[in-house]
């Protein structure tokens, strides 16, 4: 009898010595990663345009040359905003950048990275460390996402930052639009 209770006992400790070293790992690894920044080089996503405008000056980084890097679609109420630092060659972590804006709200963000100066592993390792294993990866893509925004790194090498309400807004959007083009399409044709 009393070898069984020692053996359950035993039993008992490893199942615990298991648990409690799981759940350490799980806690030191939550406290350890970081919530997922909205946005890089001083400019974060919810910005307006001139928010944005005003950041891009200051961070000389994104190569902004004032307003005519700035592009409109008027009938999306978008706003696209791309910047270029090619022109400092090798010296730039930076290539060109991508700001986009749907009724003055900047929501998505794509930062070019320069493949002369980092690579993907590097980049990749370094996120990984920061804000833990991503929510989804595939060999083009690795994605980490919470309740507001999502980060991807994106082969050959950018980081694009996305506001979640207003992608889906915008998404919505887009499936009335086509929706309401594909029944145009359809009284186009019934009338030959």
């Amino acid at each position: 009898q009393s070898h069984v209770n020692e053996c359950c006992s035993d039993n008992f400790y490893m199942k615990n010595k298991f648990f409690v070293l799981f759940l350490l790992s799980f806690l030191s690894f939550s406290l350890f990663s970081q919530e997922l920044q909205n946005g890089y080089g001083g400019v974060t996503l919810g910005m307006s345009i001139s928010e944005t405008k005003e950041a891009l000056l200051k961070n000389t980084d994104f190569g902004y040359r004032g307003d005519r890097d700035v592009s409109l679609s008027p009938s999306q109420n978008q706003t696209i905003i791309e910047t270029d630092a090619t022109h400092f060659g090798d010296l730039s972590y930076l290539t060109q950048c991508w700001f986009q804006f749907y009724n003055d709200k900047l929501y998505a963000i794509t930062i070019n990275i320069n493949t002369n100066k980092i690579d993907y592993y590097t980049l990749f390792s370094t996120l990984s460390k920061k804000y833990g294993n991503p929510d989804s990866l595939n060999p083009t893509k690795a994605t980490w996402k919470n309740e507001s925004i999502t980060m991807s790194l994106e082969k050959p090498l950018s980081v694009k930052y996305i506001d979640n309400s207003i992608s889906s807004e915008i998404s919505k959007h887009a499936n009335i639009q086509k929706a309401g083009e594909e029944l145009t399409k359809e009284l186009f044709l019934e009338g030959f």
